[in-house]
């Protein structure tokens, strides 16, 4: 058996952490532990504090705050440098978004792919757009800023659209959808335009992209304020990540 200390099970944990993130400034894992407790299988609580995580599709954190309660584990497991759980544990989780965040993964090749060749209607006809400089603002007041320029093909005629939305957890807790579209300026296009348009940051805004290791994320709450968006969520975690 290794030695049984906070340092060297947090640093196996934060091993396992970055190992699943492309990217991460800033990593802290505190397990705290009683040495007698780790020998019969249990970890007093986790701790995980992140800062500039990039996570699927290029999407980044500005901040994560991760705590447990107690963790049941397979104290064998710490032998080959893992941490195993033997049941799901709880936790609360915090992501925080800037606009600067939502918009490099609006900006990605993953995205920009599917904004591209978009059926829409436009003046009662089918036409074939393109979508360009993408914008999504957070002006606080519990709302969302969407602008974008969009490309007719063929005539290469340009329009503008921009709108505000109300953020609201899904019924599924796993997705943030938006409601209550009010358009900026008559800086309409057609329905199917922001169809598309609301999907794309549905798929973003889907907890599953923040999920590391083996873990489900719900969302208990949200707030829409200026510059940033907070997401307050409950996890059942079944494993941690290994390296």
């Amino acid at each position: 058996m290794p030695d049984l200390d906070d340092q060297a099970i947090s640093k196996v944990a934060e091993l396992g952490i970055r190992s699943q993130l492309d990217a991460v400034e800033n990593l802290n894992v505190a397990i705290d532990i009683d040495p007698l407790k780790v020998i019969t299988g249990a970890l007093n609580s986790v701790a995980i504090a992140g800062a500039g995580m990039v996570m699927k599709q290029d999407l980044r954190i500005e901040q994560m705050e991760f705590n447990t309660g107690s963790v049941a584990i397979n104290p064998l497991s710490l032998v080959t440098g893992k941490i195993e759980l033997t049941q799901p544990t709880e936790a609360e989780a915090i992501v925080t978004l800037t606009e600067e965040d939502i918009n490099r993964a609006f900006r990605s090749e993953f995205v920009q792919g599917k904004m591209q060749d978009l059926e829409v209607q436009v003046n009662g006809e089918t036409a074939t757009v393109d979508m360009q400089k993408i914008n999504f603002g957070l002006p606080g007041a519990g709302k969302i800023l969407f602008s974008t320029e969009v490309v007719l093909q063929g005539s290469q005629e340009r329009k503008s659209v921009a709108f505000t939305a109300v953020p609201k957890v899904s019924a599924d807790k796993h997705q943030i959808v938006l409601e209550d579209i009010e358009y900026l300026d008559n800086q309409e296009l057609s329905p199917e335009f922001t169809e598309a348009m609301l999907n794309q940051a549905k798929q973003l805004l889907d907890l599953r992209n923040f999920e590391v290791g083996d873990m489900t994320l719900q969302i208990k709450r949200l707030a829409a304020l200026k510059g940033k968006l907070i997401l307050e969520s409950e996890a059942i975690v079944n494993q941690f990540p290994s390296s």
